[in-house]
């Protein structure tokens, strides 16, 4: 699994014991730790261990064995069972990695929203019996899984069909997936692949099931986006418990990711947008700066200006620029991930924070929001044709101890910089 990790492009260092290990997370900023369950006792405590070295960075650890069902399991964000894809470790990390950054982003904010006396409630994943959706034919296979899953405290929705299924992704929230690869084996995996095309539901798990007769194999099921596979003669009690850890790390990222969508609406944004004010957002913005030195992280900003063109002081001077300004910010919070700070500096420009992002990677994300937002259309009044907005953009990663105020004053500079159109 760590060669295939490697050829991935997620570089590995193995710990042969304890020690080896926390030297590994002082010598390296090492994003997610993997431990396997037979590979000594008290585990769990070397979990905290490891968690404790690499603060105040959060460090996901995924551990590889049968999940239990008790308190165990709580020293780490997920356990899965063997053997593991790299494919499949791949998309775990991923999304654990992303949580963790959405915590640690949750904690800065909790502090900047205190210094104002607005108080941020902390995470709390909800206590609620885990919801599955199973999705495929009722065969003896599936019932029974689902029938283990009920044994377990879950509740288990069926839909026959993939119109059915995402009625109710759309209808009512769930915590994991089941796929059923029976008789339409390709259908299952049509279901995972829109899963992962779908904002609101891409992070949500989902684990195929396979018959004894199918043709799927794994590698081909993690590329299209399935979370975990359970083969043919997988012991029921077993696939249900790595089922239920995949909604556990679902829950709770969902979590993280509402306290942070709560922040919202604590009163300090910017009426007109939704976003952060230029005050709030400057101090969050040396709060960020600090912490991604302590946790060896980088931290990016970009600034967006609405962007001169022929017409466009016309329809500024009939204010319908300023008209659209409230939609432009609106659609800029909804395009960001949660971790992310928007705020809007000036009546026509608009900055971000990126946090565990370089340069390159907060270009694309700008230059994303930018192209999404100059496909929209507003009205310009009195009959005539609606405009769209164009950005000029500029990007500046902090350097060093160069501090957050020089990285935004680089990435302004650049996007206030006057270009020919």
């Amino acid at each position: 699994m760590a060669e295939g990790l490697d050829r991935l492009g997620w570089r590995t260092v193995t710990g042969r014991g304890p020690g080896a290990a926390l030297a590994a997370i002082d010598d390296f900023p090492i994003e997610a730790a993997i431990i396997d369950l037979e590979s000594g006792p008290d585990l769990v405590s070397l979990a905290k261990h490891l968690k404790a070295a690499a603060a105040p960075r959060h460090l996901p650890i995924i551990a590889l064995g049968i999940p239990p069902l008790g308190e165990d399991r709580q020293g780490f964000d997920l356990i899965l069972g063997h053997p593991v894809h790299p494919a499949q470790a791949v998309l775990r990390i991923e999304s654990l990695v992303r949580t963790a950054i959405a915590e640690e982003e949750f904690e800065l904010r909790r502090e900047t929203f205190a210094d104002r006396d607005k108080p941020l409630a902390p995470v709390e994943p909800s206590d609620q019996p885990y919801r599955i959706l199973a999705i495929g034919e009722p065969a003896p296979q599936f019932l029974a899984l689902s029938n283990t899953l009920k044994s377990f405290g879950v509740e288990v929705t069926g839909a026959f069909t993939a119109y059915t299924a995402f009625d109710y992704l759309h209808e009512r929230p769930f915590d994991a997936v089941i796929l059923w690869a029976g008789e339409n084996r390709q259908e299952a995996l049509s279901i995972a692949s829109g899963l992962r095309r779908n904002t609101r539901l891409f992070h949500i798990p989902a684990l195929l099931y396979l018959g004894a007769a199918s043709e799927i194999t794994p590698t081909e099921a993690f590329h299209k986006g399935v979370s975990d596979v359970a083969v043919h003669g997988t012991p029921e009690d077993e696939t249900a418990r790595r089922m239920i850890e995949l909604a556990r790390a679902h829950r709770y990222g969902e979590a993280v990711r509402g306290g942070l969508e709560k922040a919202r609406s604590c009163g300090l944004m910017d009426v007109a947008t939704g976003l952060f004010t230029r005050d709030l957002f400057a101090a969050h913005l040396a709060r960020q700066a600090g912490a991604a030195v302590s946790r060896a992280r980088p931290l990016s900003v970009a600034v967006l200006k609405i962007a001169e063109k022929p017409g466009l002081a016309q329809i500024r001077a009939g204010g319908w620029v300023d008209r659209a300004v409230p939609q432009i910010g609106s659609m800029i919070g909804r395009l960001v991930r949660a971790e992310d700070t928007a705020a809007r500096l000036a009546p026509e420009v608009f900055a971000l924070s990126l946090p565990a992002t370089n340069e390159a990677q907060a270009r694309a994300a700008a230059e994303r929001i930018a192209a999404v937002i100059s496909c929209t259309a507003f009205d310009a009044g009195d009959g005539k044709k609606p405009f769209v907005c164009d950005f000029d953009i500029g990007v500046a990663q902090v350097r060093g101890e160069e501090g957050a105020a020089k990285a935004l004053e680089r990435a302004a500079a650049l996007a206030l910089r006057p270009v020919a159109r």
